[in-house]
């Protein structure tokens, strides 16, 4: 039942699912339409909204593009590219090669997203190019499924606010801080991202397609590496050559960053988007050794990042409509008015499942439903906590078919959204099922 549902959903996204630029160009004119039907705004208003709100993701875009570049061109440096190789090796067939992607995406992702998505599209990568009679979409989809359980992990955006002086918990819940012992690592949290952790890659090893000519292995042309160019004898080098080409310079930086990364951590700092990406920068130049080399890799992993420059801007105008319109507030209000105490959470879900789709940043999701789903909690005398990672786990869940967090893995694994999608749309179904009864009855 499982691989039909999979050979189903696939076949369906294949015919009918357009570029993933497509979708966010559909959504804005859906949300464009609805703020003028529901919420009454003027034509000229949504323009006003959606241009507004276009380059809101401008910072959030180059942090994007900096972890695509710095990441790829951090995995291309010798030492690392023979790591994942060797990781590759623990996996010796097809099944195999999909539970093991799985896994480290659910691991990667818990610890942090942003690290979980390069990463696990590396090792895609070479587990496709070792092991014949594999086939790719799914093996991608694989990977890209274990981002399910993101907002649950260390670098979750809504746990870690809350954990915090929080403005909106300051406006709306009273001031209160939620320490991540309630929220991060909370039982019932844990617990199901243990459930995902042993199943999720089971319904994806269940997908395996059943006939050879079912199979789409990858063209090894894809991913061929060039050979670093012969270097000339240093006497014979430029003065312009020789700096190009010193690894004095790399150490010297190298070890000013290391020095920022342990005095970043010895003082408390977290895990976010801006240290991991510094974290790759250093780590890229020191392994590669001279500038020039990582000059290269860099200029070779950029250009994988047109689809995060060309749609976060258009994601961004769609979360300004959502937003300013008030189509946002809608949305969630109508699933409030809807519950009670034993069905609060489960609605929360909901509401964040599908505000996801137009708003698909944590950080925007939380601005969006923190001032609604809050004193709503209060009000119902449902947990801060559960409300919390109710719509954390609801954010996350529908990234299962949102194109947006897909980009940066798809670019390094040069598939197209249409590839992948009918596969994790039968883990937005399985991952949904599952969820919703933890927040009926666990949460």
């Amino acid at each position: 039942m499982v691989r039909a549902l999979g050979t189903f959903f696939s076949k369906v996204a294949k015919k009918y699912l357009p570029d993933a630029f497509i979708f966010a160009v559909i959504l804005a004119i859906i949300v464009f339409v609805l703020g003028m039907a529901i919420e009454g705004a003027s034509f000229v208003e949504m323009t006003t909204y959606f241009g507004g709100g276009m380059w809101k993701f401008l910072a959030f875009s180059m942090q994007m593009v900096l972890i695509l570049v710095t990441g790829s061109a951090l995995a291309t440096s010798r030492p690392v590219h023979k790591g994942l190789k060797s990781l590759s090796t623990i996996a010796r067939t097809p099944t195999q090669a999909i539970v093991l992607v799985t896994v480290v995406m659910i691991v990667g992702c818990w610890l942090n997203w942003g690290f979980g998505l390069i990463v696990s599209a590396l090792v895609a990568k070479e587990l496709a190019k070792n092991i014949r009679h594999i086939h790719y979409p799914l093996l991608v989809a694989s990977a890209y499924s274990g981002f399910v359980v993101w907002h649950a992990g260390f670098s979750g955006s809504i746990p870690l606010k809350v954990a915090g002086a929080d403005t909106i918990m300051k406006q709306f819940a009273d001031g209160a801080i939620i320490p991540t012992a309630e929220t991060i690592f909370s039982w019932p949290n844990l617990l199901l991202v243990a459930v995902f952790l042993v199943t999720i890659p089971i319904i994806n090893m269940l997908m395996s397609p059943k006939h050879k000519d079912e199979i789409l292995e990858v063209d090894s042309a894809l991913f061929e590496e060039e050979e670093d160019a012969p270097l000339k004898p240093r006497q014979d080098m430029t003065p312009a050559e020789k700096l190009e080409n010193s690894w004095i310079l790399s150490m010297i930086i190298g070890v000013i960053g290391v020095a920022f990364i342990i005095s970043f951590f010895v003082k408390g700092g977290g895990l976010g988007l801006d240290v991991v990406n510094f974290i790759f920068l250093i780590l890229g130049i020191i392994l590669h050794k001279t500038p020039i080399r990582y000059v290269n890799a860099v200029n070779d992993a950029i250009k994988n990042c047109g689809g995060i420059v060309l749609q976060f801007p258009f994601y961004a105008g769609i979360m300004g409509m959502m937003i300013s319109s008030g189509l946002a507030v809608t949305f969630s209000e109508g699933f409030v008015d809807i519950s009670n105490t034993t069905t609060f959470p489960f609605f929360t879900y909901l509401s964040a499942g599908l505000v996801n789709f137009f708003v698909p940043s944590g950080g925007g999701q939380w601005a969006v439903q923190g001032p609604i789903m809050m004193p709503a909690a209060k009000a119902i005398g449902v947990p801060y906590s559960t409300t919390a990672m109710a719509i954390a786990w609801g954010d996350a869940w529908t990234n299962m078919v949102q194109p947006f967090w897909a980009l940066p893995l798809l670019a390094v694994a040069k598939l197209n959204i249409r590839d992948i999608m009918g596969y994790t749309t039968v883990v937005l179904i399985f991952t949904g099922i599952v969820t919703s009864l933890f927040m009926l009855f666990v949460f």
